[in-house]
C-alpha cells in the first residue's frame, strides 16, 4: 500500500511545489495515512482544506485501502 500512496503523492506533489510547499509520507498503517506538509504548505491557513479536500480525496479515489489522511 505504501508504494501506491507514494505514487499518488508524486502525482499531487507538483501542485504543492508550484505554491512553494511539499508533502512527505510519514506512515501508512490500517488505512490511516500520516503525512507532513512542508515549506509554504506547512504554515498555510488553507493547509487543512488542501489535506482533506485535495490529498485525502485523491488518495481515497486511487488507493481504496486509505480511510483517512492526517497531518503530523
Amino acid at each position: 500500500m505504501r508504494e501506491k500512496i507514494e505514487a499518488v503523492l508524486n502525482q499531487i506533489r507538483p501542485n504543492l511545489v508550484r505554491d512553494g510547499g511539499n508533502i512527505e509520507l510519514v506512515d501508512a498503517a490500517d488505512g490511516i495515512v500520516k503525512v507532513k506538509l512542508t515549506g509554504a504548505c506547512g504554515g498555510c491557513p488553507m493547509a487543512s482544506m488542501t489535506l482533506k479536500q485535495g490529498v485525502e480525496r485523491v488518495l481515497k479515489e486511487r488507493v481504496p485501502e486509505v480511510k483517512e489522511v492526517v497531518a503530523v
